[in-house]
This record gives C-alpha cells, structure tokens and sequence, in this order.
C-alpha cells in the first residue's frame, strides 16, 4: 500500500502543479537542452527524502540521472550537497519545486524526530507518531519520523485497534469496548493488535482485569501518576504515554519506565529543513 499511495501521490502532485504544461519554461528553455541541478543544504538537520525525490525525478523522466552523495538519515550541515541531478533542462525546472516541497517537509520531520529520540537515549522508551498527519501526504510524514529514529504508531484506522475515549465512552465503558473489540477480530478472521486508552486508575484497573489486550495508552496522567500507572501494570502489557508532552518533560516521562511516548508534534508542528536545487556549471 505505501509505495501505491506514494505513486499517486506524485502523480496527483504533478498534476496539481504542471497541469496541461509548464509555459514558463516550455516557452524558454529548448526541448534539446541538458543541464545539471544540485541540491544544496541550507540548514544543519537531517536529510529525508532522497529515496523518494528520485522516485519523484524517474516518474516525470526516466533518464533523468541522479548522483547521490548523501543518503537519507544522515545529519547535514550547510553548504552539503545531498544529490545531483543530470538530465533535461525542461524535465529539472518542472520537478524541482516538488521534489524541495518533499524533502524540505521530510528532512524537517526527520530533524524534530531526531532530536526527541536523543532526549530518551540511556531509557527504553521509543518516541511514536501519531495520525496528527497532512491528508494525503501521511506515508511520506511517517517515513520521515523512520529515518529520523522514531517508530511508527499505526499508519492508518486499519492496521490496529486503538479504543480511544469516544469508542469507550460510547461503547458503554472500558469492558464493553474491550469485549467487542476481540469478538469483532474473531468473527473478521482480524489479527490486529488491540490498544486501550485510560484515563484515571478506575480505569486502569478494569482494562486489567478484563484483559486480552496488547497495549495500554494512559491519556494524560501526570509523571508521578505514570510512574504508578506502569509500576501497576507491571510488565503484564505495553503502556503509552500521551497527551501534553513536550520535549522538555518528555525525558521525565520517559524515566517513569513507560515503553512508548506519542508526540503529535513530529507531524504536526515542525518546521521545513532549508534546501534549494540550483542549477551547475
């Protein structure tokens, strides 16, 4: 599915862009000529996006040649060159501003997410995203927080079961919700991990005693609160923190022995790498 989605993805993105033909240059550059663009880092971070801007160059040209000098995940700093490319003059400036888009939104991630998962080095706890993602373009965002260390959490609404506090409240409370959950999966032939969002220790302690799940999320308990949370479940599920953690109380919630931290600001609020594709002589 993810190499479906990103194909058209690209495909829908040229459309959007190019349209019925890019005049500016159709109407000044000659169809014969052949230049070369490199892309140059502009700011200190973590390159991403490499596989996919050649993947983006082979769609619209497919004798476009790239040259990579710096593979994806690997920490960048200004004047670094990541690529160059060969090819079409016409083929380069038409690919040029969808290819900066992708990877100056991906290095960004990746660079955020990298700097969250050096907090937690010395703990277990992994840092996770979350579906806090830009429609359309979710499968690159999460790839992204990959090469910048972090994990995914599920990619979509169907690859796992997550019984946030609207199911269970609308379910009729944690056991209800639970119970369907596991029927649901065994009437579908469904073998979906089941995670189960808490809110206090009443319920805590039914999601325990009902069982049958795999993770538990504990929405927004304080550290102290955590510390017992995890201390009560003892090993018998994994536990995910979540809701108003920042980078500066990440690491505290991390020390509590919680196995993961969602942050929906590795999708949601980071800010572009800076990077251009200039033309070389």
């Amino acid at each position: 599915m993810k190499h479906e989605l990103i194909d058209e993805l690209i495909r829908l993105a040229f459309k959007e862009d190019v349209g019925d033909g890019d005049h500016t240059t159709l109407s000044s550059i000659p169809a014969d000529a052949m230049g070369t663009v490199q892309l140059l880092i502009k700011e200190a971070g973590v390159l991403a996006g490499v596989a996919v801007a050649e993947q983006i160059f082979h769609t619209f040209d497919p004798d476009l040649k790239i040259n990579v000098l710096i593979h994806d995940g690997t920490e960048v700093k200004v004047g670094d060159v990541a690529f160059t490319v060969e090819g079409r003059v016409q083929s380069l400036l038409q690919t040029e501003r969808l290819v900066l888009n992708v990877m100056q939104r991906m290095s960004g991630i990746a660079t955020t997410t990298r700097r969250y998962v050096k907090k937690l080095e010395g703990t277990h706890t992994r840092v996770l995203d979350t579906r806090k993602t830009t429609p359309g373009l979710r499968m690159l965002e999460k790839e992204a927080v990959k090469i910048g260390g972090g994990t995914n959490h599920r990619i979509g609404l169907f690859d796992m079961i997550l019984l946030k506090d609207n199911h269970v409240d609308f379910a009729g409370g944690i056991e209800n919700a639970i119970v369907r959950a596991k029927k649901y999966c065994q009437e579908h032939g469904k073998n979906l991990p089941i995670e189960i969002e808490v809110r206090n220790f009443d319920e805590l302690n039914e999601a325990l005693r009902v069982g049958g799940i795999d993770r538990i999320m504990l929405d927004n308990f304080n550290v102290d609160d955590t510390r017992k949370a995890v201390k009560t479940v003892n090993g018998q599920y994994e536990t995910e923190s979540s809701g108003g953690i920042t980078y500066d109380t990440l690491r505290d919630y991390a020390e509590t022995g919680v196995d993961y931290i969602s942050v929906g600001a590795l999708t949601h609020s980071v800010k572009s790498l800076d990077m251009s594709l200039k033309s070389k002589f």
